[in-house]
């Protein structure tokens, strides 16, 4: 399940004021060091975009617990430090999170510029949501950026009540990561798809327990919450630690584990101990054999090879929780191993939970991972299957844009070669993720539509006129295209432009009557070799939309597609690279959003063309805001086309 939320990539950053949400809840020492930056580090690629687009980039973090009152010894200043090392770049730090001071820095600022303030806990209203502070933190801010993961299960002032009182809400490419890893691996797992889940209490745990059973293969319970599954099923456990008042939903989880075909897996030996003491007497024991006056601290060898045996069968792989008390060198054994077998078999793992993230960095494993969380109490939420407010504030992609891949055959095919081709493309399997449409010569229109009738596929003209009749030979009227079950219409293509002439006030006409008929618009767009490299592309697209859309309503706007096709790419074998592109496309989504709003922009389709094969529109298609491609020469073989659909 991808994060469908816009992010910091969707939108113009140049010269807006961001305010950043980040976790810089870092471990600093007496002497007022940091210990561990990892935070700090998985940070920085947000910022670099931020920086590196024009963004006048504001920060905010908590750390530590001041309970609303500013004290030094919670300062970020340590922080500041550590990040303009990072960044290579100047960092400056407020005196504080809020005030005039800081509103006059932000007033200061300029593109690229970065400022970090003062602890947001220094503030009490911080954890209450109060809606003053988040005004404050809103003030004359154009955009806020979630990228704090770690504390994206908090409805906090500055995670979530901000986005109230700014234009814009996004996420930032951490959030991104978490919210799209652990979403795909509980959504669409690759199976047998196995959990582990220890830690010390049932309590802190059952709902999580609860939404996995309804989704995992397997289900594996090590740490302190397993003595009470144990307990339920009858075994004496002596001293150790047992939830009495959580047995009966022990219980009910291996019901439910049963009903659900879910193997669960319980330990059949633990690592026993005289005391909670790393230098106290222990021994290996079966669950049946625990001395009354002994304590269970870690899972047992044999349960080491039960549990290892069960990562080995398994696809996807997610694990929060330890496995013993593993902060006491004797009984880390469990966590450690988990952790090995885990790194040693080729399967998606995704480790989340401080203690677990703990066990896999002291192990040296990090880097055997596919995803290690950030979040701990996140993560949990997630997999209790609740919604976290510091995600669910921001702004939504408002559609997830099908892509459309349009075959222009232009003064090619007759009516026998069009019903060939269409014969070929039928006879193979066509794919349901992408708007499909042929768009032959007027003469192959009506055996072409014929030909698709009850198919996926729709039919596009290559041109009309925009009067529904007249005197006007050699033309074809909407009207006419409607009879033959046309949907889609290229219009403003740069041959129309070049050999007949047309001007962007009579592309604008031609796209009122094609919704006026209830045809679909290609408008056609983009820029001469002449106007390249003069510099001038941007300016050219700008223009053509800002012509080509006039008095068009925003729901229009969002139904039709837009072709960028940069002339000097037609059909010469040459194109821009697939970033280049993009971000022209993106400059178009731009200009929409100018002329309309961020909805609008971000609904309508976007499709490139130019030289498009086979070989390359992949690269095109997995650009952010290219939504499909409108082909030329390489479509005019069935086999060649439906190459680049699927």
């Amino acid at each position: 399940m991808a994060c469908n939320k816009l992010s910091i990539k969707d939108i113009d950053l140049q010269g807006k004021l961001v305010f950043c949400r980040v976790d810089f809840n870092v471990p600093i020492n007496a002497e007022g060091k940091i210990t561990d930056d990892t935070r700090i580090v998985k940070a920085l690629p947000t910022i670099q975009y931020m920086i590196a687009k024009g963004a006048k980039v504001v920060l905010a973090s908590h750390l530590g617990r001041p309970k609303g009152q500013k004290n030094p010894e919670y300062s970020l200043k340590p922080v500041a430090k550590r990040l303009m090392k990072l960044l290579h770049t100047d960092v400056k730090m407020a005196e504080d999170c809020i005030g005039p001071e800081v509103e006059a820095m932000k007033q200061m600022m300029k593109p690229g510029d970065v400022l970090l303030l003062e602890n947001v806990r220094f503030e009490a209203e911080e954890e209450k949501n109060g809606d003053a502070l988040a005004q404050e933190f809103a003030k004359n801010i154009d955009v806020f950026v979630n990228d704090a993961f770690g504390t994206a299960h908090r409805a906090h002032a500055s995670t979530a009540g901000i986005a109230k009182f700014v234009p814009v809400s996004v996420a930032g490419f951490l959030l991104i990561t978490e919210v799209t890893m652990l979403g795909e691996a509980l959504a669409q797992p690759k199976r047998p798809f196995t959990a582990i889940i220890g830690g010390a209490k049932i309590s802190d745990k059952i709902l999580v327990i609860d939404n996995l059973l309804d989704r995992v293969d397997k289900l594996m319970i090590g740490g302190g919450m397993a003595n009470t599954f144990l307990k339920a099923l009858g075994y004496e456990l002596g001293k150790s630690l047992v939830e009495d008042e959580r047995i009966s939903i022990a219980q009910d989880m291996i019901a439910k584990a049963k009903s659900k075909k879910v193997e669960l897996l319980l330990p059949t030996d633990v690592t026993i101990a005289k005391e909670f003491s790393a230098d106290t007497e222990y021994r290996n024991a079966k669950i049946e054999e625990i001395p009354a006056d002994w304590m269970a601290l870690d899972i047992g060898r044999e349960t080491i090879e039960l549990y290892t045996k069960a990562i080995q069968e398994s696809a996807t792989i997610i694990w929060n929780g330890p496995m013993g008390v593993f902060e006491l060198e004797p009984f880390a054994i469990g966590t450690s191993s988990v952790a090995k077998a885990l790194a040693d078999h080729d399967a998606f793992t995704i480790v989340g939970g401080g203690d677990s993230v703990a066990a896999v960095e002291h192990a040296g494993l990090a880097d055997k991972m596919d995803h290690i969380s950030t979040g701990g109490g996140a993560s949990l939420n997630m997999l209790e299957g609740k919604r976290l407010p510091g995600v669910e504030i921001l702004n939504d992609r408002l559609t997830l844009r099908k892509p459309i891949i349009a075959a222009n055959w232009k003064m090619f095919k007759t009516i026998a070669e069009t019903e060939v081709y269409i014969d070929k493309l039928m006879a193979k399997e066509l794919p349901k993720q992408v708007d499909i449409v042929l768009c032959p010569p007027f003469t192959g229109l009506e055996s072409a539509a014929m030909a698709v009738t009850g198919t996926e596929i729709k039919i596009g003209a290559q041109n009309m006129h925009f009067e529904a009749s007249g005197a006007y030979t050699g033309e074809i009227s909407p009207v006419m295209l409607g009879d033959l079950n046309v949907q889609y219409v290229i219009l403003g293509h740069s041959e129309r432009r070049k050999f007949f002439h047309e001007t962007n006030e009579i592309i604008n006409k031609k796209v009122h009557t094609a919704f006026k008929y209830d045809l679909t618009p290609i408008l056609c767009v983009g820029e001469t070799i002449e106007e390249k490299e003069a510099g001038k592309t941007l300016e050219v697209l700008k223009q053509q939309i800002d012509q080509g859309i006039a008095w068009l309503t925003a729901n229009q706007v969002a139904k039709m597609v837009i072709a960028y096709e940069p002339v000097w790419a037609i059909g010469t074998g040459k194109s821009p690279t697939p970033a280049d592109a993009n971000d022209s496309v993106k400059a178009i989504r731009k200009y929409i959003q100018e002329i309309y709003d961020m909805e609008t922009a971000q609904q309508v389709r976007i499709q490139y063309g130019g030289s498009v094969k086979p070989e390359n529109i992949k690269d095109f298609l997995t650009q952010s805001d290219i939504d499909g491609a409108l082909v030329g020469g390489a479509s005019l073989a069935a086999d060649s086309f439906y190459s680049m659909l699927v």
